[in-house]
């Protein structure tokens, strides 16, 4: 079995979703291509509810599994409301979503593991053609910013 294991500290903050703090333009960046993309909009919310401290506009490099709208609904809107008033508790669900370093889609076909920013490990797999991290599936991978890379998943990974 093959594991890359990642550690970093990475800390989120408004400032940095505003594009603050980097020589790049806003829309390169990670922090920039989340903030400028509708579909990431409750992503965006809970970033700034999480009440983090550094940016993803910093020079990273990252590698960032971005829930869309859609994978946030799927949560019960209690539950997404007691997660979003528990900064914490928020603060550890987004970290686990963040990875050091540039990792792309074709380095992750090939893990079968990795620990997150957070500490704790996903689990990579393969059904089909598709890309699995935990109970998420990959939707579009690659997306690349001048500090990193997205991957958007379809369900928020719960650590």
């Amino acid at each position: 079995m093959k594991k890359i294991v990642f550690s970093t500290v990475l800390l989120l903050s408004g400032a940095a979703l505003a594009g603050g703090g980097s020589s790049m333009p806003a829309g390169k960046t990670i922090a920039g291509i989340v903030s400028n993309d509708p579909n990431f909009s409750t992503l965006l919310a809970a970033v700034k509810a999480a009440g983090l401290v550094e940016t993803l506009s910093s020079p990273g490099p990252f590698t960032v599994f971005a829930p869309t709208n859609a994978a946030f609904a799927k949560i019960p809107q209690a539950d997404l409301n007691a997660l979003l008033n528990d900064p914490a508790k928020l603060k550890s669900v987004l970290l686990y979503h963040v990875v050091s370093g540039r990792v792309t889609a074709a380095q992750v076909m090939g893990m079968s593991s990795g620990t997150t920013v957070n500490g704790a490990d996903v689990r990579v797999s393969m059904m089909g053609k598709s890309v699995k991290i935990n109970d998420a599936t990959v939707t579009k991978a690659d997306i690349q910013a001048s500090n990193g890379i997205i991957h958007v998943i379809d369900t928020v990974l719960m650590p």
